[in-house]
């Protein structure tokens, strides 16, 4: 009982005092460990967080990159081997739309007499994108680099001319089609007008800036019904809106030119036509559907006058862009800031003998040896013309422009690379 009492009432004065202040002390001591360990724990969480945050935004940047289809040193390493000359005063181009029709034959031509090319094509789906693949194969077995990407991304621009000091630009890219605007007007928009801005913006910002050889069309001339066509006639009645942003474009350029110094040539292609083609033009399908045994459709004008167009083939197209690059002048701008007055030239590039479509089916009958199923019907309003005709004096003179061939000789090489690549039998067709 006396060590119970002694307990619970303590003989030294003053003691229960202490005791109550050392609880006080270790209650507040441990409030105080207690904070600090909340406080510590807080700053780990916050820690941790971030440390999450840095991290998640780490793997997606990587992710962009790794997806990203350009960029890097390896990237970069074959864009520089793509664009150097192999030939002493050799050109660097980069040609946009490389593995289209055109895009395709021009930058063979050029890598065959030794300049630097670099292509830049986006692959879209208009017509089918694996014989825009087979002719990217094409290209790389000749030692040229082809980018994917869209010309109307800025920054991979940017990075091109980064990369290489670009001497030219052979602008091909663009959505072609006269009948195709009806149904995806948007897309004619952001190829020919956007995409054309913003290539345009590229080579202004450039140093040095590029001279630039782009692809306008013969369909300009619209509702003119003078023939031949001349570079001098009247362009501001286009029939389609395809017509209508190529249009758009040749007063777009202009603004550069006059502007910022860009040295710029646009040349008024006629109805372009050869190997490796493009499967929307008349040619072309024609040339499917006879093979399979199916109908076509030959469309005639007012009173069942026939149709024509000047068919140009593609080798003189390309002889055309050729010279087009070796006379163009060097842009006066740099940085964007114009130094003086600059280029500016427009041209035809036809053959100057339009040919009926009724003849052009005859011509293919005997190239393939199969009789056409014809189903003539009046052409419909869609934005097609009822001829065109190149007058190609002014490109004659001073690019030396010449074309030398017809259409019976293009159908025939036409003919023999479409068996070829579509691995037609007589017995059959296969693949088509």
């Amino acid at each position: 009982m006396r060590i119970l009492e002694d307990e619970l009432f303590p003989s030294t004065p003053g003691k229960v005092k202490i005791e109550r202040a050392h609880a006080i002390n270790r209650q507040f001591n441990r409030c105080f460990a207690s904070t600090s360990t909340m406080f510590l724990w807080a700053l780990f969480l916050i820690a941790l967080t971030a440390s999450y945050l840095s991290f998640q935004s780490f793997v997606d940047t990587s992710s962009k990159y790794f997806s990203a289809s350009w960029g890097g040193l390896h990237w970069e390493k074959q864009i520089r081997a793509s664009a150097e000359p192999r030939r002493s005063q050799g050109f660097s181009v980069l040609v946009t739309g490389a593995a289209g029709f055109v895009g395709t034959h021009v930058s063979l031509a050029l890598r065959k007499r030794g300049d630097g090319v670099v292509g830049l094509d986006n692959f879209n789906s208009y017509y089918d994108p694996s014989l825009k693949k087979a002719r990217k194969s094409l290209l790389a077995s000749h030692g040229i680099f082809v980018v994917e990407g869209d010309i109307n991304d800025g920054r991979l621009l940017a990075k091109l001319f980064d990369v290489v000091p670009f001497t030219h630009v052979m602008h091909l890219a663009a959505q072609a089609g006269v009948r195709y605007a009806i149904e995806n007007p948007a897309s004619y928009v952001h190829s020919n007008i956007a995409g054309l801005v913003t290539l345009l913006e590229a080579c202004k910002a450039a140093d040095p800036q590029p001279a630039i050889v782009w692809a306008s069309s013969s369909s300009v001339y619209g509702l003119n019904e003078k023939v031949p066509f001349s570079e001098s006639d009247r362009t501001d009645r286009p029939a389609s809106l395809y017509a209508a942003t190529k249009k758009a474009g040749e007063e777009i350029t202009h603004t550069y030119n006059h502007i910022y110094g860009l040295s710029i040539t646009g040349l008024r292609f006629f109805t372009v036509y050869g190997p490796w083609g493009r499967p929307d033009m008349a040619y072309f399908s024609f040339t499917r559907n006879i093979l399979q045994g199916k109908p076509i459709t030959v469309y005639s004008g007012k009173n069942r006058v026939d149709l024509a167009r000047d068919f140009t083939y593609i080798d003189d197209i390309v002889k055309g862009c050729l010279g087009s690059l070796d006379t163009a002048k060097k842009s006066t701008g740099s940085g964007g800031k114009k130094r003086g007055p600059a280029q500016y030239r427009i041209y035809n590039l036809g053959n100057t003998s339009p040919v009926t479509v009724p003849m052009l089916v005859s011509i293919l009958e005997r190239h393939l040896k199969v009789k056409a199923k014809r189903n003539v019907m009046e052409m419909p309003g869609n934005g097609d013309v009822p001829f065109t005709h190149a007058n190609i004096s002014l490109a004659r003179a001073e690019l030396g422009y010449k074309p030398t061939t017809n259409l019976e000789t293009g159908l025939k090489k036409f003919v023999k690379w479409y068996l070829q690549y579509y691995g037609y039998s007589r017995r059959g067709a296969r693949n088509l």
